[in-house]
């Protein structure tokens, strides 16, 4: 058996170097027009276009994002598509020679009434949202604080905060937690944290259930 490791990125997930304050970008990812906050990784081959990135959200890989607000503590997996576009479905023909009309020599402006329509749908999804390998989600979704989506899942509807959802169309497998622990961690918070109370906290984070949790920082709340 030989070890092997090769490439020579630093990788803050597999120990090889830290996250910090900067922004972590891989240098093969493509980022346009996008706001990218604080503790923030995003991985090799991502195309990330007209979107803001919350504090401490990650994206792995061949990740693509157009047009969305995604909160903090964002979980990204691979291959996650996020607000792929539509096309005019109501005209003669789907395709883009209608409105990407410049590049195929037909007229000498594109059609900003179609890039206008898609920027109308932007997608949202809140804090510690966890979107699992291979989903998508389409124009115009709302996904709420704390909601899983399944691998390969397809979000077609807005997903409610602390369920999750799964299958294709996505529907809901069950909820995260109660609603009465739901109300108290948006009480509490805690995604509004500074970085060192986050690591006096880590401890509970690590040993408690998501209702020892509310009721520690919470009390009387469960």
């Amino acid at each position: 058996m030989v070890l092997i490791n090769q490439g020579d990125y630093h990788d803050p997930w597999r120990g090889d170097g830290e996250m910090g304050e900067e922004p972590w970008l891989h240098p093969d990812a493509l980022i346009r027009n996008t706001e990218v906050g604080v503790w923030t990784a995003i991985g090799p081959r991502c195309e990330i276009f007209d979107s803001t990135i919350g504090d401490w959200t990650y994206l792995v890989k061949d990740d693509q994002v157009f047009n969305a607000d995604i909160g903090k503590f964002g979980n990204i997996a691979s291959n996650v598509r996020i607000n792929p576009t539509n096309h005019p479905f109501w005209r003669a023909t789907l395709h883009h020679f209608t409105y990407r009309s410049r590049s195929h020599g037909l007229a000498a402006e594109d059609d900003a009434e179609i890039f206008a329509w898609r920027m109308q749908h932007r997608v949202t999804i809140g804090h510690d949202v966890w979107i699992g390998h291979g989903a998508t989600l389409l124009p115009g979704v709302s996904v709420g604080d704390g909601a899983a989506i399944g691998a390969g899942a397809i979000v077609t509807k807005d997903v409610a905060p602390f369920t999750i959802v799964a299958g294709n169309p996505a529907r809901v497998i069950r909820r995260r937690v109660t609603e009465k622990v739901e109300e108290a961690l948006r009480r509490i918070a805690w995604w509004e944290w500074e970085h060192a109370r986050l690591k006096a906290a880590l401890p509970d984070f690590r040993a408690l259930d998501a209702a020892d949790f509310a009721a520690k920082y919470d009390p009387g709340a469960c």
